[in-house]
């Protein structure tokens, strides 16, 4: 086992920092950034190039759910060639939340290639200390 941990030191740091193109594998993972402020929580994930209709947002308590799926052709026609290129790929990531949310009143929405969902918190209910009481005295 110590092996096999250390061989896997050695290739996360080889290929640490290395761009690898997201779609090249047909699943890849959107980096994600999740904040909480009192009020709410608020999770960016970087999905470039989809459009809003193929991601589908599902949100449960305290937990995220975000998936895709992009299918992309080009094709190019020129006199002396012809090429034709085709890709597709998806993702999925589930997340667990730093805090219940009100998944009612939750929104989401996409800007150029980052979508963005905020969900207020659920009240909480106020925590009460109980004091110990020493029998005897």
């Amino acid at each position: 086992m110590s092996l096999r941990r250390e061989m896997e030191r050695v290739f996360d740091d080889f290929f640490r920092g290395w761009e690898v193109a997201p779609w090249a594998e047909g699943e890849w993972f959107p980096a994600l950034d999740v904040a909480e402020t009192n009020d709410q929580v608020i999770v960016k994930a970087e999905i470039p190039g989809m459009e809003p209709k193929d991601i589908e947002v599902t949100l449960a308590d305290d937990s995220l759910s975000i998936r895709g799926e992009k299918k992309e052709e080009k094709e190019e026609k020129k006199k002396n060639y012809h090429r034709r290129e085709s890709r597709c790929g998806s993702f999925s990531r589930v997340i667990r939340l730093p805090a219940m949310v009100d998944t009612a009143k939750a929104e989401a929405s996409y800007d150029k290639g980052v979508l963005t969902i905020t969900a207020p918190k659920l009240e909480k209910e106020k925590t009460k200390r109980v004091e110990i009481k020493v029998k005897g005295e």
